[in-house]
């Protein structure tokens, strides 16, 4: 396998995300002109197969009902990347990102016109660090001269970059290669990768013939956490904010579920990933879900014209990735700070 340059341009982003995205998109634009022409608005969604709140959101049909008047169609991605590139080919609306390729898309001269709007969830042990258990490896610095599989510009590439800088490893010292999650389960049964840093579902699989050697749990309590957050459009921000209203209050709903019917959302969860009841509250117990009021506080996103620690997590990224050579420059606090929207969050929570 030959070595993957660490510095994915946009270039190469939208090679490896175009298949995906062209098929997502297509699938929804004629929806959302028909839609349009009939005098309704739409609303593109783009979500994980991954526990959180989306799924319960989308499962119990609670946006539909808050907005009937808008024909509304959700749309897997597999990656931030390709998410990021539908952004800029202006198909989507709304979309769950990792605070990775965020920082990533609103970094440069010319930053991807979306901006953050909510935190879907903290990463914790449901993205992790695994080696082959044959491979008798104990710890990350046993890794150098291995090959690591990760989808690079996710969370999980941030991740494994900062695990490795603490194990006193650069990306010279290892093989990195930029695998999707399922072409990572594929890699590591073929015995083509000796690592993987991924998350669930991908992972748990990984976990059955694996070693874990650290979390995002781990990481983020070291100072460098990571998050699933969710973006807005500029568009929709301009022509629609009632339909973000009415979003953020469906994504605050689907969180207090979490807490108040556990067994509900684990049936939703469970029916959107085709998964058992079981195995669907393994994995949420894995995530670390906020409160709607902890979402709008100072320690995270915070409200208005008062932003809370997110813009500090999202600037000392950006630093991190520019160190890491993995952009070019690191976003300014003042950049980071006008990809935020607020407005209205305050209310949303209440």
């Amino acid at each position: 396998m030959s070595r993957v340059s660490p510095v994915p341009s946009r270039r190469l982003l939208l090679a490896g995300a175009l298949a995906a995205v062209s098929a997502a998109v297509t699938g929804c634009s004629s929806a959302g002109e028909a839609s349009t022409s009939g005098g309704s608005k739409r609303l593109r969604i783009g979500y994980f197969a991954f526990p959180s709140g989306d799924l319960i959101v989308k499962n119990r049909k609670l946006l539909e009902r808050a907005l009937p008047d808008h024909t509304i169609t959700w749309i897997k991605f597999d990656s931030g990347a390709a998410v990021n590139q539908a952004f800029l080919g202006r198909s989507l609306d709304i979309a769950a990102l990792g605070s990775s390729p965020f920082t990533r898309g609103v970094s440069g001269s010319s930053p991807i016109p979306y901006k953050v709007a909510w935190i879907l969830d903290v990463a914790g042990d449901n993205e992790a660090l695994v080696v082959r258990e044959d491979t008798g490896i104990s710890d990350v610095a046993g890794l150098k001269g291995r090959t690591i599989g990760t989808p690079f510009a996710s969370t999980s590439h941030y991740s494994l970059l900062a695990a490795l800088e603490t194990a006193g490893l650069g990306t010279s010292d290892v093989e990195l290669v930029d695998l999707q999650p399922q072409a990572v389960l594929a890699a590591w049964q073929r015995g083509d990768i000796d690592a993987a840093y991924v998350w669930l579902p991908t992972l748990d699989e990984l976990r059955t013939t694996g070693v874990q050697l650290t979390s995002s749990k781990e990481i983020g309590g070291a100072g460098r956490p990571t998050l699933d957050l969710a973006v807005v459009s500029d568009d929709l921000i301009a022509e629609d904010p009632q339909a973000i209203d009415a979003w953020r209050k469906a994504q605050a709903e689907a969180l207090r579920l979490l807490k108040s019917d556990p067994d509900g959302s684990v049936g939703a969860v469970a029916a959107e990933l085709g998964i058992s009841a079981a195995d669907a509250r393994a994995q949420l117990k894995q995530g670390v879900f906020l409160t709607p009021e902890q979402v709008a506080s100072a320690d995270w996103l915070g409200t208005d014209d008062s932003p809370g620690k997110l813009l500090t997590y999202v600037t000392d990224t950006g630093r991190f990735l520019a160190d890491q050579r993995q952009i070019d420059a690191a976003p300014s606090e003042d950049a980071v700070r006008a990809a935020f929207y607020l407005k209205g969050l305050s209310d949303a929570v209440k």
